[in-house]
């Protein structure tokens, strides 16, 4: 196991070189000098003022030393700071990144509670009534556009109910009770999407392994069936719901743009989209290594998870 886990921690470490390579590239190779594209069209045209912008930036060095450089300030984690206001990309990251995690974890939690018993009610009740159902709203989940899902939810349980406040923002150690309160709504609307997506993968998963040929032996032995769907079918059936859960969880740290503009949830999507349309180059690279970063990291701890679920993996 321990050989497992070095090379999966060695292929992790690769991954996260080559994305901050792939990073530090698509910047350098974008059309345009990205001291004038900073500066504007304005103060572009002032050589002294472009020629203090690349020093900033570091653009008047060798591509190799730029690259190197900046490969170990960040590894140190020295990220360089905002261009238009000073402050470091690591304070940035440190305000935000809590926040997106937090609305991931919670997403997919709820996500997972919801999907995984309704994938394994459909599966047992294959080709019922309560099957099609299921499926259906399974099938309507997917299909939903996750804003339109959101927006819904703000009519119904804000203007229409008032139990929950629309949109806003307010740190857990100031008030724990009003952070939650404005934690539930956009969590819910990941949630629902995501739980359609893991319904239909558990309720497939579930249904391949019921057809094995060890399932009829169990059976045919007189094993309780609820003994055969818990401690036999659903352990077979999980690899595939996990890794439909990892990946979930990774899209979801750099991916939940539209919730958090809509619900005004200050995360590292909404921080991303500010970057690039204020062209924070320093920013913009400090955003998306960091969010590539988590995405690797949640898909070794699933390759990891493999291993301890079946040790046929290891």
């Amino acid at each position: 196991m321990a050989r497992f886990l070095v090379g999966k921690l060695l292929v992790m470490a690769l991954q996260v070189l080559v994305v901050a390579t792939i990073v530090f590239s698509l910047v350098r190779l974008m059309p345009g000098d990205p001291a004038v594209l900073v500066l504007g069209t304005e103060r572009g045209a002032d050589p002294a003022a472009v020629a203090e912008m690349r020093h900033k930036l570091g653009l008047d060095q060798p591509v190799l030393k730029q690259f190197a450089t900046w490969i170990g300030d960040f590894v140190r984690f020295d990220w360089g700071e905002s261009i238009f206001d000073g402050t470091k990309v690591t304070t940035y990251v440190a305000q935000r990144l809590p926040n997106t995690i937090e609305l991931s974890l919670v997403s997919i939690a709820l996500a997972a509670l919801i999907g995984v018993p309704l994938g394994m009610i459909a599966a047992i009740r294959r080709g019922g009534l309560v099957d099609m159902l299921l499926s259906s709203i399974a099938a309507l989940g997917i299909s939903f556009p996750v804003y339109v899902l959101g927006t819904f939810l703000i009519l119904l349980f804000s203007f229409k109910l008032g139990w929950l406040p629309a949109s806003g923002f307010v740190s857990f150690a100031d008030d724990p009770a009003k952070h939650i309160e404005r934690l539930a709504l956009p969590a819910l609307t990941l949630a629902l999407g995501l739980a359609a997506s893991i319904a239909r993968m558990t309720r497939s998963s579930v249904l391949e392994v019921l057809n094995r040929e060890f399932v009829l032996a169990l059976r045919a032995k007189g094993v309780p069936h609820a003994g055969i769907l818990i401690r036999h079918v659903f352990r077979n059936a999980i690899i595939p719901v996990v890794t439909i859960i990892g990946l979930q969880l990774g899209n979801l740290i750099g991916g939940a743009v539209l919730i958090e503009y809509l619900f005004n949830w200050p995360g590292m999507s909404t921080l991303l989209v500010k970057a690039i349309s204020n062209r924070d180059y320093p920013l913009i690279q400090g955003c998306i290594v960091v969010i590539s970063t988590f995405f690797i990291m949640v898909n070794t701890l699933v390759n990891l998870l493999y291993g301890l679920l079946d040790p046929r993996v290891r």
